[in-house]
Parts: C-alpha cells; sequence; structure tokens
C-alpha cells in the first residue's frame, strides 16, 4: 500500500481550480528564509518569491509576494492596495489571521481570501517558486496561475 501523499491547503485549491504546479519537500525543522530555501534547493533567486502578510491603517489586512531579495516599499504597496499606510503584521498573529506559520506562508488558501499584490517583475517569469502552505514545502507554477488562484493583482511594491 502506498503512502498517501500529503497536501496542504494551498495544494488542494491549485487541483480544485485546475491549477498546474509542482511541489518539492525538503528538510526544516525551523523558519528559515527563502534566500536559504533557494539555496538549499539549488533555485535560481530570481525565480523565487516570498509571501509578506500587512496590516493597513484601516485594520484590514493585506498580502504582498515579492522576490526574496527584495525589499517591500510600504508607501508604494499602501498607494496599490488604497491605504494610508501599512505595517507587517505580527508574528503572533500570523496563524490566527492566515492559518500558516512564518515560512510556511503563501497567498493561496489563508483563512480568508485577502487583497493580494505580487510584485509586477513576477509577470515576465515563466514560473516562480513560493512556500506550499507548511515548512519544507515549495510550490512551482506560472505567476499568471498564482495571480488567478490568489484573487491578485501585479504592482509595483519593492524599492
Amino acid at each position: 500500500m502506498s503512502k498517501k501523499e500529503l497536501k496542504t491547503n494551498a495544494m488542494r485549491i491549485l487541483d480544485r481550480q485546475k491549477i498546474p504546479y509542482e511541489y518539492e519537500e525538503y528538510e526544516c525543522e525551523n523558519f528559515i528564509d527563502g534566500i536559504q530555501v533557494a539555496d538549499q534547493l539549488g533555485y535560481d533567486h530570481a525565480h523565487v518569491y516570498k509571501t509578506l502578510v500587512t496590516t493597513g491603517k484601516s485594520g484590514r489586512y493585506y498580502v504582498f509576494v515579492l522576490p526574496i531579495e527584495d525589499e517591500i516599499d510600504f508607501k508604494k504597496a499602501a498607494k496599490a492596495v488604497g491605504e494610508k499606510s501599512l505595517e507587517m503584521l505580527p508574528l503572533r498573529d500570523l496563524t490566527k489571521v492566515t492559518g500558516y506559520v512564518r515560512g510556511g506562508c503563501t497567498a493561496v488558501g489563508m483563512k480568508k481570501q485577502y487583497p493580494t499584490m505580487i510584485h509586477e517583475a513576477a509577470r515576465n517569469l515563466d514560473y516562480i517558486y513560493v512556500s506550499g502552505g507548511k515548512l519544507g514545502m515549495q510550490l512551482k507554477l506560472s505567476p499568471l496561475n498564482l495571480q488567478k488562484a490568489s484573487g491578485a493583482e501585479f504592482g509595483d511594491i519593492i524599492h
């Protein structure tokens, strides 16, 4: 009897929407940043994206997907989602708000669908890697399919 494949919520949603993706699991006991993940798996940094969750001045939550080597530009990001200002969601609230843990957070399959922005550079790539919804899991999919699955828009959100 074969061992049942463990699917994350993100993978189940992609399957339901018939969105093609590949996944790779890797050893990861604790949080490591996207650069360390890319180096461990031999991925080109330009194709690896991180997912950040922020809170607007209004109290609403926003999700941003950007290249691992870049930093979010809070002014550009706030303007892109129509907020006066944004700040990072406190880490202690991440699982409560998203259903995901640090290092396993992805724009697909959060507890609620929050407004999501993907950095516009992704649109020019055939594929990107994002967290798969748990520590030790990466998903590979086209940026347009990530946009479709997460209801995201593309925009300029980095320095």
